[in-house]
């Protein structure tokens, strides 16, 4: 009879273990997308290589590229600092994408101070007017996480995803997952 009361008694926590590993490991839904973007899209930094976007940058860059050409947004704020003795940031690359694509310079603003998801999120904000909604551009794995940080930073935020590579990478995957969960439990610092 003990162990019986034992096994029940562990019921509660061997399903909260399935539910989690059942969210970390499964692979990103689509995130939910807004009817149209809003004027100003925040797009989320990445990498970049000697002055040049990395594959994730850049399919980040042309999703905020093909939704400014389809209308509606006068403004795109690319955020992301350099590393130490890096000559390029992040903000600044992507500006540069973006211009030589065509998108004028008055419609583009380079945060390049910025190291991490939340300091993105913060370096945006501060070059914003108070209350500006706004629409992050960042891949779908990534979108739950930044969604979370903007909207703990009291940010009017939807967010409009760019597309995984063909061949996502699962340690990005699940590395997006569990830091979505120790946001949660943690909570922004």
């Amino acid at each position: 009879m003990r162990a019986r009361g034992s096994s029940a008694s562990l019921l509660p926590l061997l399903v909260l273990t399935a539910l989690v590993l059942g969210f970390v490991l499964l692979p990103p839904g689509s995130a939910a997308r807004p009817e149209a973007p809003r004027p100003t899209l925040i797009v989320l930094g990445a990498a970049q290589y000697a002055g040049t976007p990395s594959p994730a940058f850049a399919r980040r860059l042309d999703h905020a590229l093909a939704l400014y050409r389809a209308g509606g947004v006068r403004r795109i704020v690319v955020t992301g600092g350099r590393r130490p003795g890096d000559p390029h940031s992040e903000g600044g690359v992507g500006v540069g994408y973006l211009r030589t694509a065509g998108v004028p310079g008055s419609a583009l603003i380079a945060e390049t101070r910025s190291r991490t998801t939340i300091e993105n999120l913060r370096g945006a904000r501060v070059l914003l007017p108070p209350g500006t909604p706004v629409t992050l551009v960042t891949d779908a794995a990534h979108t739950p996480r930044a969604l979370a940080l903007a909207r703990a930073l009291e940010m009017d935020a939807a967010a409009d995803p760019s597309p995984l590579s063909a061949r996502p990478d699962r340690r990005y995957l699940l590395r997006e997952r569990l830091a979505l969960v120790a946001y949660a439990v943690v909570g922004v610092r």
